[in-house]
């Protein structure tokens, strides 16, 4: 194999000799047919000397007919054989992969459309050079793409990326079979592993079939997404495999959640469906994933319950924590998993976690006005919110009081509110009940001039019972020295 690899390098470089790099000039005449001849016998010889069966169903369409082809599902590096049986097309690649040793070379003979993940356009690079090589007339090496973007075991198909299917050219189907009993076992495992156990048995047969050229209709060209799903579902229909919406970033997800010994399907969230409903970010999403695994990390199943919401929140169990609960709990089972977290905190909690609430919320925090919090205040609101008057809350006090003075100040207030949005449905809560109550106050007090006499109508001046209302809402008992009904006082 080494000497092989060896070979390999030698034509690499002798087809690149003297020629651009970076892929700005397509390779022609005797250097391409060195490419698609040399690397391509070397190729087949590499997998067959690992004792590789390969069965070819159909027929490879040309460049001009298929200028894309779109391989699935994509499970190994071995499936890097269909480059050899397509005369080694072009394929996507990282950057890094280029500077590579020995490697390197023979991947640049290919051409490939190179990604680099510093640049931030990367991602819009490849998709314009994908579509120009695409709609070349042939002068470019046809390129070869897996649209899953990721390895997953087989047993289904995964959202395809857009890439192959922006340029709006004709796309070949190309379906990998492996119907050996110790490779399909192997393939949930790493590389490394399913090296080893794929050549300890005597061959391995692998069945690549070309099925027909997709030509887009109109409607498919207008919808990428539409020509994505299309071509899936034909190639999911032949391999007999059902179709599901998660994606590479759910793969990653559950990397992540295994390294955060979570059950690795608590990453399964389709991301790529509720990113776009929801407007979320990758990197956002991730975070919330660390925050949700702090949470479950003392229950089994990577699902959360009541009393771990309760303990993070360092909050008792009470009615009012468990209606926000219940918001979370979607399909209402009584656990909360990632994706419901993922959601509860997009719908219910980050939209009430705005600048004007926070500050609204410190305020309503703030009875003295005197711009800090103490704990005592701190305490009567929470207290008031959660209907219970005994509760200690001074060991959440002391943690959104970084500085240890005793007081917070609307900098540390901010900064908590921000990192647990979780508490923003909690003060959201209680601001729209104050609002209501403070309504039927007017109400009340729209309704007394009718009803009683002349100096009853006193009520709607300067000192009048509104005026009360607003500036003690955060006071329970209200303020002694006014003129305030019985009544008044239990509405407030």
């Amino acid at each position: 194999i080494v000497i092989i690899l060896l070979l390999a390098w030698v034509f690499a470089s002798i087809a690149t000799f003297r020629h651009p790099r970076k892929g700005s000039v397509p390779l022609k005449g005797w250097r391409r047919t060195m490419i698609r001849r040399a690397l391509s016998c070397l190729t087949r010889t590499v997998f067959f000397v690992m004792g590789f069966r390969v069965k070819v169903k159909g027929k490879i369409a040309g460049p001009l007919e298929a200028p894309i082809f779109v391989a699935a599902p994509h499970s190994s590096f071995f499936d890097a054989i269909v480059s050899a049986l397509t005369g080694m097309p072009s394929m996507v690649s990282r950057a890094e992969n280029l500077s590579a040793p020995l490697f390197g070379t023979i991947l640049s003979s290919l051409q490939p459309v190179s990604v680099s993940r510093q640049d931030p356009d990367s991602r819009k690079n490849t998709v314009t050079e994908i579509t120009n090589r695409a709609m070349s007339g042939g002068q470019w090496p046809q390129i070869l793409i897996f649209p899953e973007g990721t390895c997953t075991n087989r047993s289904c198909l995964i959202t395809f990326k857009q890439g192959a299917f922006i340029p709006r050219v004709p796309v070949q189907p190309v379906l990998l079979r492996y119907p050996n009993k110790l490779v399909r076992r192997a393939l949930s495992r790493r590389h490394k592993e399913l090296c080893v156990m794929t050549l300890c048995q005597p061959f391995t047969r692998v069945e690549v079939e070309f099925l027909p050229v997709h030509v887009p209709t109109e409607e498919e060209k207008k919808d990428p997404i539409l020509f994505a799903n299309r071509v899936r579902e034909t190639m999911a229909s032949a391999l007999n495999v059902p179709v599901t919406d998660h994606t590479f970033e759910d793969c990653r997800l559950m990397i992540s959640a295994g390294q955060l010994t979570l059950p690795m399907e608590a990453g399964l969230v389709e991301f790529t469906k509720i990113s776009k409903k929801l407007n979320l970010k990758w990197n956002h999403v991730r975070e919330q994933l660390d925050t949700f695994a702090a949470i479950a990390s003392a229950s089994k199943g990577g699902r959360i319950g009541i009393e771990e919401f309760a303990e993070y929140l360092k909050l008792p169990v009470s009615d009012v924590l468990k209606e926000l609960f219940l918001l979370f709990d979607r399909n209402g089972d009584g656990t909360i998993d990632f994706r419901e977290y993922v959601i509860g905190l997009s719908i219910l909690c980050n939209p009430a976690n705005t600048e004007e609430t926070i500050q609204m919320a410190f305020k309503l925090f703030d009875m003295d006005d005197d711009g800090t919090i103490t704990e005592d205040e701190f305490a009567c609101i929470i207290q008031s919110a959660l209907g219970l008057p005994e509760l200690d809350v001074s060991q959440l006090f002391k943690e959104i009081d970084a500085d240890e003075t005793g007081k917070l100040s609307y900098d540390e207030f901010k900064d908590f509110a921000l990192k647990h949005p979780e508490y923003a449905k909690l003060f959201t809560t209680y601001l729209e009940l104050q609002r209501y109550q403070l309504n039927m106050a007017e109400e009340d007090d729209f309704e007394c001039p009718e009803a009683n006499d002349a100096p009853a109508r006193k009520s709607t001046g300067p000192g009048s019972e509104t005026t009360a209302i607003a500036r003690n809402k955060a006071h329970p008992d209200g303020n002694e020295d006014d003129n305030s009904s019985t009544s008044d006082k239990k509405d407030d």
